[in-house]
């Protein structure tokens, strides 16, 4: 599984190249970003930031401070804007009353205990999460989301559960992979662009590079 693994992932930045993940400057950005995404298209929570960015609302202090009606109102594009504000002052005070908001200080714990202490913050679930571990805080560990299922059931790596759950995927990473912050910073990009480009919901199989890979691949050209 180790070897198929990095064959895919020098595959893959073969065809494609670096990504440059996270979209977002700094740590605030991409901890925002993580929490407006969620159900929501990427240039509807680039509009949001944008509006957040102009109003000064640019800091954990400052969404600590503003009144959730207001953060909500900024926050709109995105969709879900209440819940988002929500979740957003709920990770700001957080880092305020634990950490004096020092976000530096949250995120030099230790790995394992940085993420139980993430998914414990109202409106941080697993995928969430490890945005923020990998691409704010520089921790491994790998991001699932639907694109990564997606591609890891077709080309027959699903994990050998009845009903797999996140961890049963991410597992099949962090059980065969170097645990470097930046393998799978890279790799999660990957698997992303691959989904948007080739293994779409519709696939574009016959110019894929990882089609004699893919049992799934294989049996769709046959047939075609």
């Amino acid at each position: 599984m180790a070897t198929r693994l990095m064959e895919i992932y020098q595959r893959l930045y073969a065809a494609y190249g670096p990504q440059h993940w996270w979209p977002g400057d700094g740590p605030f950005e991409v901890i925002v970003g993580a929490i407006l995404t969620q159900s929501a298209a990427w240039n509807n929570v680039e509009m949001a930031l944008a509006r957040m960015r102009t109003a000064g609302c640019w800091s954990l202090n400052a969404v600590h401070q503003l009144p959730e009606p207001e953060l909500a109102e900024l926050v709109r594009s995105s969709g879900y804007f209440n819940a988002k504000a929500r979740k957003l002052k709920a990770f700001a005070a957080h880092v305020a009353l634990n950490y004096q908001g020092d976000l530096d200080r949250f995120f030099a714990k230790p790995t394992a205990p940085l993420r139980e202490e993430l998914l414990s913050i109202h409106g941080i679930g697993e995928e969430t999460a490890d945005d923020i571990m990998v691409y704010a805080a520089n921790k491994p560990s790998f991001v699932i989301d639907t694109y990564t299922r997606r591609i890891m059931d077709r080309m027959g790596l699903t994990p050998d559960k009845t009903r797999p759950k996140y961890a049963d995927y991410q597992a099949v990473f962090h059980d065969n992979l170097p645990q470097e912050t930046q393998l799978y910073n890279e790799f999660h990009a990957l698997w992303d662009r691959h989904a948007k480009e080739s293994c779409a919901k519709t696939p574009i199989c016959e110019t894929c590079c990882l089609l004699d890979l893919c049992p799934t691949g294989q049996k769709l050209t046959a047939d075609g």
